[in-house]
């Protein structure tokens, strides 16, 4: 499957989110993507839409105590989202930026005018957030497109998935991605729940990654040995910028060290196979063979005392240990040499 030119079934495309990691300043958020670009992502993620496609100017219980216990209590969404969107007439300058670095660029569309406007773009992709996963409307419109679906599943129930993988698959669009996601800002580690991501990937028969909000970058390092093939992180340029997202984004440093660990997750996870390698087979040789540990005489019997399992591997296989005890040898052989079947 391809995110644009990206083969993700070769090598984990590494997504920085940008989010509201930009203090609604135009300079922050290109240099956000050169320094995504620097540190090794593959890809920078916007998010499309204003605080009036994402709820209404609204101060009464509903629209406060939504955010109650959370890193934004005391706010209203609107607010929340009036400072953490990312204006409209800021997108072809940033799709432009990304591409002249080299980085895939997409957005998450919260609703079908977002959707419509970023068709402008061509994007490789779209991406559905988390709490977007119940919007089966939008999930059909957007998959409609027939652009690859990447949906973070974080308030996500199984029932949840299950229907909107089939909506994207009733469009006949099924270049599919599931992201393991925990919506908790930031997220527990212990609340990961890793082991989820080959369970997605068999019951869903799609390709499966992670959106992460835990701290530091354990939990993509491991999904990448679970089988994740896209990784989702929240990456700040500096965190004096401040924001909503602050406290459970990377900084290039920190997202840099989390690249170079998961590509060497990568390499050590590999392929299934039993086949050695060159040096594999050269260690070989280190192995167990039979070896005679005494002096035989032509006739004599074989037995346990004469010989023995032991390294190096010159010998035959110790399998047939058992077979050669009580047999005579056909010539004089000296101990330490290595026994063989014409023995």
């Amino acid at each position: 499957m391809k995110i644009g030119s990206f083969d993700i079934d070769e090598k984990t495309l590494i997504i920085a989110e940008l989010s509201a990691n930009h203090g609604q300043d135009i300079a922050i958020a290109t240099e956000t993507i050169r320094a995504a670009k620097r540190a090794g992502a593959d890809a920078i993620k916007l998010q499309t839409y204003t605080p009036d496609t994402m709820t209404i100017e609204c101060d009464n219980i509903y629209f406060k105590e939504v955010l109650k216990g959370s890193i934004w209590e005391g706010r209203t969404l609107y607010d929340l989202y009036n400072e953490a969107y990312t204006p409209w007439d800021w997108h072809q300058r940033l799709f432009d930026v990304a591409r002249e670095e080299g980085l895939i660029c997409f957005s998450t569309p919260f609703d079908k005018t977002s959707v419509d406007f970023l068709e402008q773009f061509n994007p490789p992709a779209y991406k559905i957030a988390s709490f977007e996963i119940q919007d089966i409307p939008l999930i059909e419109y957007t998959a409609s497109k027939g652009r690859p679906m990447i949906i973070s599943t974080g308030i996500a129930e199984f029932e949840d998935i299950d229907l909107a993988v089939k909506t994207c698959r009733e469009t006949g669009n099924n270049n599919i991605v599931l992201l393991k996601c925990t919506s908790s800002y930031p997220a527990p580690i212990e609340e990961a729940n890793l082991t989820t991501i080959p369970n997605m990937k068999k019951k869903f028969r799609v390709e499966v990654g992670i959106s992460d909000h835990t701290l530091g970058t354990i939990a993509p390092i491991v999904a990448v040995s679970l089988g994740a093939r896209v990784i989702e992180k929240h990456f700040i340029l500096d965190k004096t910028i401040g924001g909503p997202d602050v406290s459970f984004s990377l900084s290039e440093k920190e997202f840099s060290e989390m690249v170079t660990a998961v590509r060497v997750a990568e390499q050590a996870t590999g392929n299934v196979t039993y086949r050695l390698s060159e040096k594999a087979k050269q260690s070989k040789k280190f192995a167990r063979s039979i070896f005679v540990v005494k002096n035989l005489k032509k006739g004599d019997v074989i037995t346990e005392d004469a010989v023995k399992s032991i390294r190096p591997n010159f010998g035959l296989h110790p399998k047939y240990l058992p077979d050669i005890i009580g047999k005579k040898v056909n010539k004089t052989i000296q101990k330490g040499t290595p026994f063989s079947l014409d023995t």
